[in-house]
C-alpha cells in the first residue's frame, strides 16, 4: 500500500510541471494537445511494437469494442487537457491549476451516480474543504473569471476521465490502453479542430523554437510517465483519493510559476489560506483512507 501512494505522490509531483509546460508553449492549447496526442502515440506505438516484443505488455489486438471503450476514455482525457491550458492562457498558471482541485468535488457528485454506491457524505465534506479554499483563493482578483470558467469544466471533465479510466482500465493491459487513449483523443481532437477553429481561431499550427525542447519534456515525462503511473494508482487506489491528492498539484505549478513567471507579486494572504486549506483537505482524506484500509486488513 506505501508503495501505490509513492506512485501517487510521485504523479502528482510530475503533473505540477504541466501548468508551467502549458504557459511556456506558444501554440494554441488546442493545436498544443494535438501535437502532445500525436507525439505521445507515436512514441507507445514504437515502443510496444519494439521494445516489449517479447513481454506480456507488449503490443496486443483487441476487438472494435474494446478500441472504442479506450478511445472514449481517451476523448475525455483530450478535453480536460485542452480546456485545462485555456485556462492558464486565459489567466495565468496558479489560477489554472488551482481550478483543478476541484476534481475531488465533482468526483464525489459523479462516482456514486456513475458507479452505483451509496454517496459519502465524508467524502463530500472533505471536498467543501478544497471549495473553501478556492474561494479564498478567487478573492484576490476579479480579473480571471474567464479562466476560472475554463478550469471548472476541466476539472469536471478530469473527473469523468478519472472514473472512466479506473473502470476500463481493470479490462485492459495499462501501455496498451494508454496507447489507445492517445490515439482515440488524437481522432477526436482531428474531427473538433475545424469547428473549434470558427469560433477560436488556432492560428499556427506547428511548434516554433523552444516550444520543441518543451514539448519532448511533456511528452516524454508528463504524458507518457504520468498517465503510466495514473493508470497504474487507479488500479490499486479508489478514484476520489487518487483525484483529492491530486489537489496538490497546483502547490508544485504555483511554486514553479513564481520563479519562472514572477505570480507571485499577484498572490495575498487569502490566496495563501486558501492553498492551506486545500492542503488540509488532502491530508485528511489520506488519512482516512488509510485508516479504513488498516480496518479492512
Amino acid at each position: 500500500m506505501k508503495k501505490d501512494y509513492l506512485l501517487l505522490h510521485l504523479s502528482v509531483f510530475i503533473a505540477g510541471f504541466t501548468g508551467v509546460l502549458g504557459r511556456l508553449i506558444t501554440l494554441d492549447s488546442a493545436i498544443l494537445v494535438w501535437w502532445r496526442m500525436a507525439a505521445a502515440a507515436v512514441l507507445m506505438f514504437l515502443y510496444l511494437r519494439f521494445v516489449e516484443t517479447r513481454r506480456t505488455t507488449s503490443l496486443q489486438r483487441y476487438k472494435f469494442r474494446d478500441i472504442l471503450q479506450m478511445g472514449g476514455v481517451g476523448m475525455l482525457l483530450c478535453m480536460h487537457w485542452v480546456f485545462f491550458y485555456a485556462s492558464i492562457k486565459a489567466s495565468n498558471v496558479s489560477i489554472g491549476v488551482v481550478c483543478f482541485s476541484l476534481v475531488g468535488f465533482f468526483t464525489a457528485l459523479f462516482e456514486p451516480i456513475i458507479n452505483r454506491h451509496k454517496f459519502s457524505g465524508r467524502e463530500f465534506l472533505f471536498s467543501l474543504l478544497t471549495i473553501l479554499g478556492i474561494y479564498l483563493i478567487f478573492q484576490f482578483d476579479s480579473r480571471y473569471r474567464l479562466g476560472i470558467a475554463l478550469g471548472v469544466v476541466s476539472s469536471a471533465l478530469y473527473a469523468l476521465f478519472a472514473i472512466a479510466n479506473q473502470r476500463v482500465g481493470k479490462h485492459y493491459e495499462a501501455k496498451n490502453m494508454l496507447l489507445w487513449e492517445m490515439i482515440g483523443g488524437l481522432i477526436g481532437l482531428t474531427c473538433l479542430i475545424p469547428l473549434y477553429n470558427v469560433f477560436i481561431p488556432v492560428g499556427r499550427l506547428y511548434p516554433v523554437g523552444m516550444d520543441y525542447p518543451y514539448l519532448a519534456f511533456m511528452v516524454v515525462i508528463c504524458t507518457i510517465g504520468l498517465c503510466l503511473l495514473q493508470i497504474i494508482v487507479l488500479q490499486k487506489i479508489p478514484a476520489f483519493t487518487v483525484n483529492l491528492t491530486y489537489n496538490l498539484e497546483p502547490v508544485y505549478s504555483i511554486i514553479l510559476s513564481m520563479f519562472i513567471f514572477s505570480e507571485y507579486k499577484e498572490l495575498n494572504f487569502s490566496f495563501c489560506i486558501g492553498i492551506a486549506l486545500i492542503i488540509i483537505s488532502v491530508v485528511l482524506q489520506t488519512w482516512s483512507e488509510i485508516k479504513k484500509r488498516k480496518v479492512k486488513a
